[in-house]
């Protein structure tokens, strides 16, 4: 008797090897499968700009053509296009901050072999017409909101991917739910996310592929106990569980093989920090 549905994911025509160079951007699940990543020795670069979660923030970052706005509230000048971790007492240094971490993502995308996207969500806010990447508490009057098509999501992400046809770009839709819209207005986002990273694929089907975490999380764990205590972020046994499903697509045996001894390196590297700091 089977107990659960089981995701059914074909193994990748190209793979990760331990001298590919890797981009990861997108919603802070990509930071969960980054820090994976780097733990098991391959050259991982994680949001060099912050956690991004619509897909036109992250694709305007990308393209490093963002309006690098810094603006004040309440003691903290913050960049508009880009997370709070950036966000800082003195404008000029935060200035800066922003312009070294957009040299390094450019940096990191000449470079990388693949490119992992995570999209969060579908919804946007503007600021005097302009996207923002995070609305950083400033008053709500100042945005305004909409939730993008799919055709709006497509004509974004075309360009760029067909100007780069030497990258495998690897598609994912976070398994967080944001529960603020509701859980039919997450859906709704979430359904438009999945729509758009489809038509990109069957556009550039050689260049773009989908890894199934959300469907994973939702269907194939489908338990809260894969679940933090928010209830809506995933538990470190369920990145855990993801980061296994895409070991089997994009990494072969042998590959594997040596990053679980780069793995017990890093392990041992970890528990004598901790000695130390203790």
């Amino acid at each position: 008797m089977k107990w659960r549905t089981e995701i059914e994911i074909s193994k990748s025509p190209w793979q990760i090897t331990q001298d590919s160079k890797i981009l990861l951007i997108g919603s802070c699940f990509t930071d969960n499968i980054g820090q994976q990543m780097q733990s098991y020795g391959l050259h991982a670069t994680i949001n060099p700009t912050g956690v991004l979660y619509n897909p036109l923030s992250i694709v305007q970052s990308l393209n490093g053509d963002m309006q690098m706005e810094i603006v004040e509230h309440e003691g903290l000048f913050h960049s508009m296009a880009h997370h709070s971790s950036f966000s800082g007492k003195d404008s000029e240094q935060v200035l800066r901050n922003c312009l070294l971490a957009q040299a390094e993502l450019h940096q990191s995308l000449e470079q990388a072999e693949v490119v992992f996207v995570t999209f969060g969500t579908s919804y946007v806010y503007y600021r005097a017409g302009q996207v923002v990447a995070n609305c950083h508490k400033l008053p709500e009057h100042e945005f305004t909101r909409e939730r993008l098509s799919v055709e709006q999501i497509v004509t974004a992400w075309r360009p760029l991917i067909r100007t780069m046809p030497d990258k495998h770009w690897v598609f994912t839709v976070s398994p967080i739910r944001h529960q603020r819209d509701g859980l039919h207005q997450n859906q709704l986002s979430k359904a438009i996310l999945l729509l758009a990273i489809e038509q990109l694929k069957q556009e550039c089907p050689q260049q773009v592929t989908y890894f199934p975490a959300y469907e994973i999380v939702l269907d194939e764990l489908r338990d809260y106990r894969f679940y933090a205590d928010d209830l809506v972020h995933p538990s470190k046994a369920a990145v855990e569980y993801l980061w296994d499903r895409l070991c089997d697509t994009f990494i072969s045996p042998q590959t594997m093989a040596q990053m679980q001894i780069k793995h017990k390196e890093w392990k041992r590297s970890q528990h004598r920090q901790l000695i130390i700091d203790n």
